[in-house]
């Protein structure tokens, strides 16, 4: 959503490995967080778009560093579980 607005279904293909349910209701609780906002078209047929609000564009820095140290720290948590 930080590049385009995305309908429901392109999400639910975007993570295949999650379930629709718990697409759906992240997208439900992220929407509750003024995180991203539902835009309902009212044509028909009918059909909706998620897109990302201001408030949701100041965590992607965020994520983003969450995600290097994550990568950064992979080797050793690999090393962790092999002592396991």
């Amino acid at each position: 959503l930080a590049k385009r607005n995305m309908r429901p279904s392109e999400l639910h293909r975007e993570f295949p490995d999650a379930s629709p349910r718990v697409i759906d209701q992240q997208l439900k609780e992220l929407e509750f967080h003024g995180m991203i906002q539902k835009i309902i078209f009212p044509e028909l047929p009918p059909h909706s778009e998620f897109s990302i609000t201001t408030t949701g564009l100041t965590l992607i820095p965020i994520i983003k560093q969450i995600e290097v140290w994550g990568d950064d720290f992979r080797p050793t948590m690999m090393k962790i579980l092999d002592i396991r």
